[in-house]
């Protein structure tokens, strides 16, 4: 089961989310419900909901990168640790996401916030589980893992 903790450090979430916690928490009830990969573990992250302003000193001191972005994923395992990790223990700390909501605000207008918002806080989760995108391989295995996740909260 997979449990995220929702920090809000920015009052401007509240324009597009009355209550961002319970709109994630029902989110990943659909996904606990038909991913039963993981039903008898407890997997926990934090999603930090903050501006361009907080991601950016974020990206510059974890990323090196003196730039804004979507989201930030800071995975707490590597992908072989975790798995030893799940195997071994019933709860387990995943990581912490951080989304940006500019770049949300931002993107293009045809796709609602909340699709967008959906997709940032799947592909910050997809990154806690291990997966990365350096590779096209890995680009595309880590794309399908997020559209399954996708369909099960659509």
């Amino acid at each position: 089961m997979i449990k995220i903790n929702v920090i809000l450090n920015n009052i401007n979430w509240k324009k597009y989310l009355k209550n961002p916690n319970t709109y994630i928490d029902k989110k990943v009830s659909l996904i606990n419900k038909k991913n039963l990969l993981y039903k008898k573990k407890f997997l926990i992250c934090s999603l930090l909901l903050t501006n361009s302003r907080e991601i950016k000193k974020l990206n510059k001191k974890f990323r090196k990168k003196n730039k804004s972005t979507d989201v930030l994923s800071f995975p707490f395992h590597g992908k072989e640790e975790l798995k030893n990790t799940i195997n071994r223990n019933r709860e387990i700390y995943l990581g912490d996401i951080v989304i940006n909501l500019n770049e949300i605000k931002n993107k293009n207008n045809k796709i609602r916030f909340n699709e967008n918002l959906d997709k940032l806080w799947v592909h910050g989760l997809v990154h806690l589980f291990g997966h990365e995108h350096k590779k096209n391989k890995d680009f595309y295995a880590m794309q399908n893992i997020e559209k399954k996740y996708l369909r099960y909260i659509k």
